[in-house]
């Protein structure tokens, strides 16, 4: 095999995933919607095996987390006592020339990287728009509206007639779910401090989006977890958030993410949310340059005591063996879903030779694969369409396959090559003698003999 292309340019991604079926523009047949997107169906369950990675890592495979599914609903009171309502903002400026809204921070960000936008003022980014004469990404022209503050969050009413109803959000972030539940899920599950809540959900947040595929989108899922410990524990915050950059790390590595791809970030004091008083990022390196994968943030205890204040019940935690009362702190690790499925399109991507012909591989992790083996026979003989039909429907039961009898077999597996496919099974005449199947290696193309009776164990064995 000769390597073609080191990593995949987006563009190359995007065309993929819209051939092969992993994600499509929304409402394309209208024309399409403002940055929404839907994944198809390689791109639902590959979306489905990394979300589920992530919580038999983080709540199956641990004793100190547990999980909650709260709802994308909130009442108002919980973003007034969060600092949504009056902090959750972005810096937006107009073009005068085509009347388009851009974010301006992003704009600098593109062309001068994260570092040099950290932290920045309103008027700060005013300036160095006009300095660097950044252009409006619609028409060219460089003349913009003095930069303002807009509230990110989606606002509807609950109620049958809107002028009596009241206001509510789309929540921006599922960690709240999580704070106001903290009593019931210490009641209940009989966890103590130090002890974790993981969260897999929607959030909302109107933002003015830059593009590039499914990096910042309006509608996204997130995968969150608060880590409560004592107060006490604050004096030794470093090494904890040193513990959990790493297992962060480690659980992005183990989805096949490649590590020279891939950085700490910590915020400077000036950029640090409202709650938070230490922040780290996981940034990949996109084909756009270095973006945001996750945050770890110290949010002390902002939050519990915000609600506490608010909701007027007392959200203390009570040591059951020291009987000392306490408001936890928080650490938060904060996953994006979608940029997990969109970076391991863009590792997996690669472009060779296979015996002087091109291909696209995607060389997903096997145990996160939207599909894990695939059956051919080799032509379409009913003795061989027998033996490969069975092989199909016991395998089918344990894993996800496909069963594919049209075409020339090297174009069978050009098919599976594109979409990731780790193993190629195929049936053919020696099959009805030696009771074997020839299984052929994605990454390789190596193939070795398989016993029929041993070919779900091997599978199995391959796949871990």
């Amino acid at each position: 095999m000769e390597k073609v292309s080191e990593k995949a340019s987006m563009d190359k991604v995007v065309a993929l995933c819209k051939r092969r079926g992993f994600v499509f523009p929304g409402s394309e047949i209208y024309g399409g919607f403002a940055n929404t997107w839907d994944y198809g169906p390689y791109g639902a369950q590959l979306k489905k095996n990394i979300r589920d990675f992530w919580w038999k890592t983080f709540v199956q495979g641990r004793n100190d987390i547990v999980g909650l599914d709260s709802s994308i609903l909130m009442n108002p009171k919980v973003w007034e006592a969060s600092g949504h309502i009056t902090s959750f903002t972005d810096p937006l400026m107009d073009c005068k020339n085509c009347k388009e809204r851009v974010r301006g921070d992003k704009l600098l960000e593109e062309k001068l990287g994260i570092e040099a936008v950290a932290g920045k003022s309103l008027k700060d980014i005013g300036e160095m728009i006009k300095e660097h004469k950044i252009k409006c990404p619609k028409c060219g022209k460089s003349d913009f509206t003095e930069a303002r503050f807009f509230n990110l969050m989606f606002k509807t009413h609950q109620g049958v007639v809107e002028e009596k109803s009241s206001a509510v959000y789309l929540r921006p972030e599922t960690a709240q779910g999580i704070f106001v539940n903290f009593k019931n899920v210490t009641q209940t599950s009989r966890k103590r401090v130090p002890f974790g809540i993981a969260q897999i959900g929607k959030a909302f947040r109107n933002e003015i989006t830059p593009g590039n595929f499914t990096f910042r989108t309006r509608e996204f899922e997130q995968m969150e977890i608060e880590y409560f410990i004592s107060p006490k524990d604050k004096t030794d915050i470093k090494k904890k958030f040193d513990g959990w950059k790493e297992v962060c790390k480690k659980w992005y590595l183990d989805i096949g993410i490649k590590e020279k791809n891939m950085r700490f970030r910590e915020h400077a004091k000036d950029e640090l949310s409202h709650y938070s008083s230490m922040t780290f990022d996981i940034e990949y390196e996109f084909p756009f340059g270095w973006g945001e994968l996750m945050g770890i943030a110290y949010r002390g205890d902002y939050d519990l005591t915000q609600h506490q204040k608010f909701s007027g019940k007392d959200l203390q935690y009570l040591d059951p063996l020291t009987n000392e009362k306490f408001v936890p702190h928080v650490i938060e690790p904060s996953f994006g879903l979608d940029r997990a499925v969109l970076i391991t399109l863009l590792d997996a991507y690669e472009e060779d030779t296979v015996e002087g012909e091109p291909r696209t591989i995607m060389h997903f992790d096997p145990k996160i694969a939207p599909v894990k083996a695939a059956i051919f026979p080799l032509m379409k003989k009913p003795e061989i369409s027998k033996v490969a039909e069975k092989i199909f429907n016991d395998l089918k039961e344990d894993f996800a396959i496909e069963y594919d009898d049209a075409g020339a077999i090297g174009k069978r597996y050009r098919r599976q090559d594109e979409i990731g496919t780790p193993f190629c099974i195929t049936v053919d005449f020696d099959t009805l003698e030696d009771k074997k199947v020839t299984l052929r290696d994605r990454d390789t193309t190596k193939q070795e003999r398989v016993e029929i009776s041993k070919l779900a164990e091997v599978i199995k064995q391959k796949l871990v």
